[in-house]
């Protein structure tokens, strides 16, 4: 893919068009491989020789993107060591590592310094402190207060102090609730104002009342579309929690501005872009996105918060990652100063892989620590009088937690007059050579993974045979083939055959999509891969329909302007989306016809999105149209979402279904390729003799 992407560039430069795109992908390719070199360098499993030959292919990348630098002076700059790497170049080279089966940087890049240090985060070099931020500690008459003679309070020994609770208490929720939807108790308060000309929901109104009661820690993971940015500005402004810090996706960081100007106009907002050099350090409401955390969570650390907002909070679920890290830490610091800060972790899918995601939002809420729950949830399990021998433990167990602060809605139970939404598949014929392409590449990917199954099956002997298909053999091999990076001679694996099959799709999705806006109205498209919005975007453009185009690589200012056309200018008809970038946080329920032109890994990933257009403000019932490629690997994983639809629903909604770990889409769509051609194989019958009589 790197190869790809460098022989592009190179060609581009050759021909003098070295726009602004290519500059971009120059800068995203240059820092990939910068870091895949280290990687592979640091790797101690494998071979030496496997790794020789991934540093020489790297180094050949290298060698491509210094000979195009010389041809221009701009690449050249982009080059050296004190090069600062563009927004737009990240973006990019996040939705290349997702292309390459790797999960984004920004969320899983590894930190030197362990979990349980979060809260002294380890030195970083581009770390900033805004002048703005300065004068304002400049303007404070009095002196910081000195918290270093601050100790712990002492607590009795608890009863249940010898005991592994972390697991139980998450295992309580994967046994869910008999029907209980996990909310808190809230008040039935309708005494609670927003400002003229807005107006909150009944469940809306019952959160920001137990703000104003005094509860101050809460997961708010209402289903998506439920007004949450609305609750935690409301709440914040009736808990008194300013300054207050909200951390964001940098996709919505405009439309938090925006959403505060609206909701606590008496509160000043200010929002960080790079480093900060135009942020108002006076400001109530401080919004930065998590891709920016790392330069100024030295100077947030001490800014006296008295509250904190984390948007898309699933987002910290890898506690590795940096992203996770300076958000833990920035709560450790809060909360250990002043009073009982305001903490809110927001998201509809709180659970995108299985029931451990809940680990790091209860961190941040200060529910519990690395190993152990804390004060007042330790205090009710104790309460409750149970250990976790006992089977009644887990249910008391799992409403102590909710009581802290979980509080899920779901729309059909508090927002009745929004419209009912559906998801409709379309199966497409891939016909051509492009559908022959891609059919004689899966039948290659097939037929490796036999080759694979059947050298392991002669490895081992005949002490172990199994009669028919050894499935445990199966999985073995498909995860060998998901782990392993190369793609042999085809070229092809997983993600790229996916990738292959979006960008045969992407013309027919278009076409469906333009009918769609000529019949029934503005349309939102949503794609995965840059090729695929490229192709849909040249087929309106040549249909004379009007689009926007919200992608990863743009500015906020950009990409608020692509969203406020499509919402307010009658004649622009489609938005085109990207799944990753535009699948969070906007707002766009002028639209009630979605589709869904390639797959998400995730049910999660797929909900978001649609619940874009279906949230509070929708009239019209919604409608996602999944455009599959009949009879390949889509189909397969179009059945395979779907199998594992419903995992925050399940632990948190109350289902008695029993929730574990969710199925791994890419292994489970290797699995049935390779189960399909082993069922397919011929059978070699053993030859018959016959007697001379």
């Amino acid at each position: 893919m790197l190869a790809r992407a460098v022989r592009d560039v190179e060609g581009a430069a050759q021909k003098g068009r070295v726009t602004p795109a290519v500059r971009t992908k120059f800068q995203a390719v240059a820092l990939l491989v910068r870091e895949q070199h280290a990687k592979v360098k640091a790797e101690t499993e494998g071979s030496a020789a496997h790794r020789a030959e991934q540093l020489k292919r790297l180094d050949g990348i290298g060698t491509i993107l210094a000979k195009t630098a010389v041809r221009d002076p701009s690449l050249l700059a982009l080059l050296a060591d004190e090069a600062v790497v563009s927004g737009a170049a990240r973006a990019l080279a996040r939705d290349m590592l997702r292309v390459g089966g790797i999960e984004p940087l920004e969320e899983e890049a590894p930190v030197a310094a362990p979990v349980a240090a979060a809260a002294t985060p380890a030195p970083n070099e581009r770390r900033v402190v805004p002048q703005s931020v300065v004068s304002r500690q400049l303007a404070n008459p009095f002196l910081a207060p000195d918290f270093s003679a601050v100790r712990p309070a002492q607590t009795a020994p608890r009863r249940l102090g010898g005991w592994e609770l972390i697991g139980p208490l998450l295992r309580s929720f994967e046994r869910a609730g008999g029907g209980g939807p996990a909310v808190m108790e809230l008040p039935d308060a309708t005494w609670i104002r927003p400002p003229a000309g807005l107006e909150l929901m009944p469940h809306q109104v019952q959160l920001v009342a137990s703000a104003a009661a005094g509860h101050r820690t809460y997961l708010l993971a209402d289903e998506p579309g439920l007004g949450k940015t609305a609750q935690a500005l409301m709440a914040a402004e009736a808990a008194n929690a300013y300054p207050l810090l909200v951390v964001v996706p940098n996709v919505v960081k405009t439309n938090w501005a925006r959403e505060a100007a609206r909701w606590v106009p008496q509160r000043a907002t200010t929002v960080i872009h790079g480093d900060g050099e135009t942020i108002d350090g006076f400001a109530d409401v401080v919004i930065v996105n998590y891709e920016v955390l790392d330069r100024h969570v030295g100077w947030i650390a001490d800014f006296g918060f008295r509250g904190m907002v984390v948007d898309e909070a699933h987002f910290i679920k890898n506690k590795t990652s940096q992203r996770s890290q300076n958000v833990l830490s920035l709560s450790a610091k809060i909360q250990s100063r002043g009073p009982k800060p305001l903490l809110m972790a927001l998201t509809g899918t709180p659970l995108i892989n299985d029931i451990e995601d809940f680990r790091a939002i209860w961190q941040f809420l200060g529910w519990i620590d690395e190993s152990k729950p804390l004060g007042e949830l330790m205090d009710s399990l104790d309460d409750i009088g149970l250990t976790p021998a006992d089977p009644g433990f887990y249910p008391e167990a799992r409403r102590c937690v909710i009581d802290l602060g979980i509080v899920r809605r779901r729309k059909v139970d508090v927002a009745a007059d929004i419209p009912a939404r559906r998801i409709a598949d379309l199966p497409v014929e891939l016909d051509g050579a492009a559908g022959r392409s891609i059919r004689a590449a899966e039948k290659v990917l097939a037929r490796r993974m036999v080759n694979r199954y059947e050298s392991a099956l002669a490895a081992r002997g005949s002490a172990t045979e199994v009669e028919g298909i050894d499935h445990e053999l199966v999985r073995k091999v498909a995860g060998w083939e998901q782990k392993d990076t190369s793609t042999g001679e085809s070229g092809e694996n997983v993600f790229s055959m996916m990738r292959r099959i979006g960008e045969a799709k992407a013309g027919l999705a278009a076409d469906y999509a333009a009918q769609l806006a000529r019949s029934a109205g503005k349309v939102v498209f949503f794609a995965k891969h840059v090729a695929v919005m490229d192709a849909a975007e040249q087929t309106f453009a040549e249909l004379g329909l009007k689009y926007s185009s919200i992608r990863g690589e743009q500015t906020s200012t950009t990409r608020q302007k692509q969203i406020d056309a499509f919402v307010n200018d009658p004649e622009v008809t489609i938005a085109v989306c990207s799944l990753t970038a535009a699948g969070v946080g906007i707002n766009l329920q002028v639209a009630s016809n979605i589709v869904l032109a390639e797959l998400s890994w995730t049910d999660a990933e797929q909900t978001q999105a649609i619940d874009r257009s279906h949230r509070i403000g929708q009239t019209e019932p919604v409608t996602a149209w999944r455009i599959i490629a009949a009879q390949t690997l889509d189909a397969r994983i179009a059945e395979l979402i779907d199998g594992k639809a419903g995992l925050a629903a399940r632990a948190l909604d109350g289902s008695d279904e029993e929730v574990g770990s969710s199925v791994d889409v890419q292994l489970e769509a290797l699995v049935a390729l390779l189960t399909a051609a082993l069922e397919a194989r011929p059978v070699v019958s053993a030859p018959v003799s016959f007697s001379a009589s």
